[in-house]
């Protein structure tokens, strides 16, 4: 693999076993709230990638001691307010990071400037302003309104009543509000109310955020998915050691190599037990005909052989719970034995790349038929013969690297392009995958 592209070897099997990196949304959640906590917390399997590096240097930059103390291994001395009250942050193209230290930094006071790479400036930020600037909170658009960079400054801080904040653009608004509500324990002598107007999306996410937070004290208590009330007086407090279980998001690449591919494919670090919704994917492998055998902390999956014309049972679903892993069931979608319709995922918009667009795009360069909406997508099968050859443009959005490496397994030569793109959330990836397949 050269920085520029990967041609994909011909695969004809799948088959083996592998130990998934960190969950990112776990890993970077529990990096902040260590760092809002009182005390020492170790936190175990933390992923190392782009989207952590920054925001562990993020802390330490703002004064929080963060100690590598093992492979994947972190120890953070937390306590709030942070040391440093003034600094300028640059948070590439972290949602996880980028969004819930917006919320925690306006709550702190102090004086800090955010800004990432050219496409997080493209990710809207707007409505999560507009909750915290109804709470006092002195922020400052640096370019286009409700996008960053953000210029954010010590405001009166104050609590009039229930927080509201709409849902219906990305659940790390809410969840950048939940993680950040114990630092208004001081200003309020009742409980904190968080709101959410119009629809929530990504639910899944949001229970990841309240498990987490339950683990390091603060026991939200949610009313559906439109209240949330964090208790008065709440405190973040270490709970000692913390274990981030594997990456679900991840899984869902090579559940899919055990659906084409044959199997077994045994994945280790994520399971039954896991708080991710993204396990939620093995239901959809399950409704095209694929076998899934969950385990508490491990899931293998044993499928069609698509090399040798067998296809996968087509589908009609919606993909609110789990947008990640739909970008993998999309990919699929070129071995199924009819179209497959993804639906509700307009939140594919506004992530790293329009994902609903460079989905539409690439999968047709493949030969595919693909019919898209503002936000659902329809793909049709690649008849044998129709398959053309493809450099996978991949726009520098880690998940469509992954996603089209099951192109692999078609007839034609598939180059992807930028592969180094999966540092994101999984630098050794492309490794792990030449080692499960076979041609």
């Amino acid at each position: 693999m050269t920085a520029a592209q990967l041609c994909l070897p011909r695969a004809r099997a799948a088959s083996g076993e592998l130990t998934l990196p960190g969950s990112k949304s776990i890993s970077n959640r529990v990096l902040l709230l260590a760092a809002l906590a009182d005390g020492t917390a170790r936190l175990e399997g933390v992923l190392d990638s782009d989207d952590t590096r920054v925001m562990q240097a993020a802390l330490r930059q703002l004064g929080v001691r963060v100690d590598s103390v093992g492979p994947a291994q972190v120890d953070i001395h937390g306590g709030v307010p942070f040391a440093v009250r003034q600094a300028v942050l640059f948070l590439g193209n972290a949602g996880t990071a980028f969004r819930p230290l917006t919320a925690a930094l306006a709550l702190m006071g102090g004086n800090y400037q955010l800004s990432g790479v050219p496409r997080m400036h493209e990710r809207p930020i707007g409505d999560l302003v507009d909750a915290l600037t109804a709470l006092g909170a002195d922020i400052q658009y640096m370019g286009v309104p409700g996008y960053p960079p953000l210029d954010i400054h010590a405001g009166a801080i104050r609590v009039d009543g229930a927080i509201h904040v709409k849902g219906s653009v990305s659940s790390q608004f809410l969840t950048a509000l939940l993680m950040a509500a114990p630092l208004l324990a001081g200003l309020v002598r009742d409980a904190v109310v968080i709101e959410v107007d119009g629809e929530l999306i990504s639910k899944p996410y949001i229970s990841i955020t309240l498990n987490l937070m339950a683990r390091f004290g603060v026991t939200v208590q949610r009313e559906g998915w439109e209240r949330f009330t964090i208790p008065a007086g709440a405190r973040y407090r270490s709970p000692g050691t913390v274990m981030v279980e594997g990456d679900a998001s991840s899984a869902s690449y090579f559940m899919a190599l055990g659906a084409i591919g044959g199997g077994p494919v045994r994945i280790q670090g994520v399971g039954s037990e896991s708080i991710q919704g993204d396990m939620g994917f093995a239901d959809t492998l399950e409704e095209m005909g694929v076998s899934v055998t969950r385990h508490a902390t491990s899931v293998e999956v044993s499928g069609v052989q698509v090399a040798s014309g067998e296809r996968l049972r087509a589908f009609d679903r919606d993909f609110n719970l789990i947008p990640d892993a739909a970008m993998t069931a999309a990919t699929l979608a070129l071995y199924a034995d009819g179209p497959c319709t993804l639906r509700n995922v307009g939140s594919w918009r506004v992530k790293e790349t329009d994902r609903l667009h460079a989905m539409h795009t690439e999968l047709a360069k493949l030969g595919a038929r693909v019919e898209s909406g503002p936000d659902w997508i329809r793909v049709y099968p690649v008849a044998a013969g129709q398959w053309r050859a493809a450099s996978i443009e991949t726009y520098d959005d880690h998940r469509m690297a992954m996603c089209f490496s099951l192109a692999a397994f078609s007839p034609v030569r598939v180059t992807i392009l930028d592969p180094a793109c999966v540092g994101k959330t999984f630098p050794d990836y492309f490794a792990v995958f030449s080692r499960l397949v076979r041609g």
